[in-house]
């Protein structure tokens, strides 16, 4: 049985998809309510800030899907060894390489999962086309979407590039040890982004650049503070590494990712 973490979410609920229609047993894992999951797909309300809340959902499990979420690593580890979890595959962050000091939580996760004695693979993601999901109100309400770095272009990556690879990664031999940096086909700005939006819709969104200190208030709201800071270095000022287009995606799955447009089209009734 697979335990999947985070299960509503982008990546999470893809991934569940392609456990149960692969044949496998799931307990598809969240803190709120989960609706339309697959039949036959197990659902368990816990929370990764509260290790003890896992153990009824790591029960009967031999391999976990982990969000870095919640501040005590080790013990989602030690309630995932005592339910019988083997395998773990991590959703990180390319910033772990890129800039350890603000990405210290999810760093912590890897070094926890490197010396848990568990076989792990880490995904270290850059940012997810899902991010634009943050737009999803204004772009509703007024077709306009705001951002910072209007022309700076990153490779992100499409979440369900990451629940493939995750699923690859729990199901097939050959990733354990393994670290994976995701991300798209090639770099795309804000200001691209919003436009292949508004094509997905049939209506143009007006794109409205923001001041570094407008994005920052806004995403403190929601972020810390350290992660916030080095969030926004590296949407002004990437590093090479962080323009770079890996070739992991391709590697793993034996296509080329997946482009923005595609998750637009995709995800167009959102904006709508």
């Amino acid at each position: 049985m697979i335990a999947v973490t985070g299960a509503t979410g982008n990546v999470g609920r893809e991934l569940v998809r392609l456990l149960a229609g692969a044949g496998e047993a799931v307990t598809a894992v969240s803190r709120g309510e989960a609706r339309d999951l697959p039949a036959g797909v197990r659902h368990v309300r816990a929370d990764l800030a509260d290790p003890d809340s896992l153990r009824p959902a790591l029960d009967g499990a031999d391999a976990l899907f982990l969000l870095v979420a919640g501040d005590d690593p080790q013990g989602v580890l030690d309630a995932a060894k005592a339910g019988g979890v083997r395998r773990v595959v991590l959703v990180s962050s390319l910033g772990v390489a890129t800039r350890p000091g603000a990405y210290r939580h999810p760093a912590g996760f890897e070094a926890a999962l490197r010396g848990s004695g568990l076989d792990g693979t880490v995904l270290r993601c850059g940012g997810l086309d899902s991010n634009a999901l943050a737009w999803a109100e204004p772009i509703r309400a007024d077709r306009v979407a705001a951002a910072p770095f209007g022309d700076v272009g990153l490779p992100m990556v499409d979440p369900a590039d990451v629940a493939e690879v995750a699923a690859t990664a729990l199901l097939q031999p050959g990733h354990i040890g393994a670290v994976y940096e995701l991300t798209g086909p090639a770099p795309t700005t804000p200001r691209e982004r919003a436009a292949a939006i508004g094509a997905a819709i049939g209506e143009p969104v007006r794109f409205v650049e923001q001041t570094r200190e407008e994005a920052r208030e806004q995403m403190l709201a929601f972020m810390p503070q350290p992660v916030v800071d080095g969030t926004l270095s590296i949407l002004g000022d990437p590093l090479p590494a962080e323009r770079r287009v890996s070739p992991d995606v391709e590697r793993v799955l034996g296509r080329a990712p997946r482009p923005f447009a595609d998750w637009a089209a995709r995800s167009a009734a959102a904006f709508r």
